[in-house]
């Protein structure tokens, strides 16, 4: 088990995972056919920045920086996940993006259909073991963070 909690197998492991997180996300949007919402979209904006400083972590693994970069990039996935995941729920109220009520034109419907549906962040269509995708980043985050600040500060190879 150590051996996976080094730096260098935390960095690998981290990109491996966020390839496949982004891949997933493109997968059910393009084949399966599921709309995102913004926080979605948004959701995946850290697995790609992490793409990037894995890359650098595994080369220059000795760098505290570069953990610490890649801390706060999945503690900011964990805030942002928890957030809509708590829209989900009912926790939070839907900012104005997230609804299709924030228009105020005459032909509100012909304006939506131009431009795409905007999907409700508070509707979940498609779970895993009964558990949105936004419930899923914020428990995968949360525990890259938690790895990753134990790297941070027992492994100093």
């Amino acid at each position: 088990m150590n051996f996976i909690l080094k730096r260098k197998n935390i960095y690998l492991l981290i990109f491996i995972y966020s390839i496949i997180a982004i891949l997933s996300a493109i997968y059910i949007e393009k084949v399966l056919g599921y709309l995102p919402c913004k926080l979605c979209i948004y959701q995946r904006i850290p697995f790609l920045v992490a793409i990037f400083i894995c890359f650098l972590g595994y080369n220059y693994f000795k760098s505290d920086r570069i953990l610490i970069t890649l801390i706060i990039t999945f503690t900011l996935s964990t805030a942002l996940a928890g957030y809509h995941f708590g829209i989900e729920n009912g926790i939070f109220d839907e900012y104005a993006g997230c609804t299709n009520t924030n228009i105020d034109i005459t032909n509100k419907e012909k304006i939506i259909e131009s431009l795409g549906m905007v999907k409700n962040c508070k509707d979940v269509e498609f779970t895993i073991l009964g558990i949105s995708l936004s419930g899923l980043n914020f428990l995968t985050s949360l525990l890259i963070v938690l790895f990753s600040l134990r790297a941070l500060v027992y492994e100093k190879d």
